[in-house]
């Protein structure tokens, strides 16, 4: 039951609050698409992903018009494609270009699952797959692609790791005369999740069902808001009031999820209840760790501050649904998030301060734009550090680094839209060459023998 206060407050989140459906994601198995000739692999992924997803951006503007949420992006997730192209062979970026077509057909704002998993190591269709993400991700504009080089079970794929640096630096210098928008679209992850419904780590676990709903929730304003009314709490009331926005946050997230669910005729997923900033003013997670009496977002206490939201958002979250999954917790992308930006801007905020955020929130090194000179071998050992994060402490952590060619610290890099823009960030310039060229895995760690 509603009553009239819980409706107002509802509306009042909407309009001033920027309280918003981030994403209604569609997930979609292409296991039944494999086919040993590549061109009817193609044929057979246009067709089921436009019949499955024809109605989706239509009912998610009918539930839109109807309740007054509003939904930002409406997004596929499909099956790993290295997976696809391990049974047809040929050149994966043939699919990457069907998936193109399909974003065009059905209206969707991404695709993402352009994806390789191999934490334990390389099967048929990963490194073919893995080889083809900077032509892929620089002939097409809305897929995104992501590769899981560890987890808490299988350790770390240095050989992944080094791969990676170099495929980031190369996607970045297909698509410089675009603002390096590869890299952007492009993250490594370790512990990634199947169901998760954000980009660009989105992919259709196989694990999940044929087809899904899957729903991101994203409120920092409201939560900001909530704050600036009560700042005399302590911080144990602190935690307590973040628990209960967060449950009103999610209830929306699930009415959407349920109806858009029955209306496409797909099984209800989960609620992801990630708070996702963006670059608008009032719409940060930084300015949430302020709100709690940080001088600025990356100043000491920081990290406590982000471990109190990140675990009061789960809570929360946890209280008002059943069927919490993705990531859930508190994005810290610097690109987009005008706090972020801002710290970074001025050197508050640091690439090392990150890192040390990154053991407490839901995913990683997000956005993080550093020097377009930044070698191969330093983005490896950044993606091999924040892999460690979460691989010891078994959570998902995630690297989306952007070198921006041509550029160096102190310019700004600029994506326009939900990508923002962000400053190029200093990194260390002392060689791990030699560590990263070992190659090898690093093993899991004990606490991973759980059976």
């Amino acid at each position: 039951m509603f009553n009239t206060k819980d409706i107002l407050e509802t509306i009042h989140m909407i309009s001033d609050e920027h309280l918003d459906i981030r994403t209604v994601t569609m997930g979609i198995s292409l296991l039944d698409c494999a086919d040993s000739d590549i061109d009817k692999t193609c044929e057979k992924v246009y067709k089921k992903i436009t019949t499955k997803a024809k109605d989706l951006v239509s009912v998610c503007n009918e539930i839109e018009r109807e309740y007054g949420i509003p939904i930002i992006n409406k997004r596929i997730s499909v099956t790993p494609i290295a997976m696809v192209v391990a049974s047809s062979g040929g050149d994966p970026v043939k699919i990457a270009k069907t998936l193109q077509r399909c974003a065009d057909e059905v209206g969707v704002n991404f695709i993402g699952g352009y994806s390789a998993l191999v934490q334990k190591g390389f099967s048929a269709g990963d490194r073919e797959l893995i080889e083809s993400i900077p032509e892929a991700l620089s002939v097409t504009n809305n897929i995104c692609a992501s590769v899981n080089i560890g987890s808490s079970k299988a350790g770390i794929n240095l050989d992944a790791v080094a791969l990676m640096g170099k495929i980031i630096r190369q996607s970045a210098e297909l698509t410089a005369d675009r603002n390096c928008i590869g890299p952007a679209k492009l993250v490594v992850l370790c512990n990634a999740p199947e169901d998760n419904p954000f980009m660009a780590g989105a992919f259709h676990g196989v694990g999940e069902p044929d087809c899904v709903i899957n729903v991101g929730v994203s409120g920092p304003g409201v939560v900001k808001t909530a704050l600036e009314k009560v700042r005399e709490l302590d911080i144990t009331a602190v935690a307590e009031l973040i628990k209960k926005t967060a449950f009103k946050i999610t209830r929306m997230g699930q009415l959407v999820a349920q109806e858009a669910s029955r209306r496409l005729g797909v099984p209800f997923g989960i609620v992801d209840l990630s708070l996702a900033p963006t670059p608008a003013i009032g719409d940060s997670v930084a300015h949430i760790l302020e709100e709690i009496d940080l001088s600025q977002c990356g100043s000491a206490g920081t990290t406590a501050a982000l471990a109190l939201l990140n675990d009061a958002v789960k809570k929360g979250g946890v209280m008002a649904s059943s069927r919490v999954g993705g990531l859930s917790g508190a994005f810290i992308p610097v690109t987009e998030d005008a706090g972020m930006i801002a710290a970074a801007t001025n050197g508050t905020l640091s690439i090392e301060k990150l890192e040390a955020m990154t053991a407490v929130c839901s995913v990683g090194l997000d956005m993080i734009v550093i020097p377009g000179d930044t070698p191969a071998d330093v983005i490896s050992a950044i993606i091999a550090d924040e892999a460690a994060i979460g691989m010891a402490n078994f959570k998902t952590t995630a690297a989306r680094l952007i070198p921006a060619i041509g550029k160096k610290v102190g310019d700004t890099l600029s994506f326009g839209g939900l990508l923002g823009e962000g400053p190029v960030m200093p990194v260390s310039t002392a060689s791990p060459l030699k560590f990263i060229s070992r190659g090898g895995h690093i093993p899991a760690p004990l606490q991973s023998l759980k059976n």
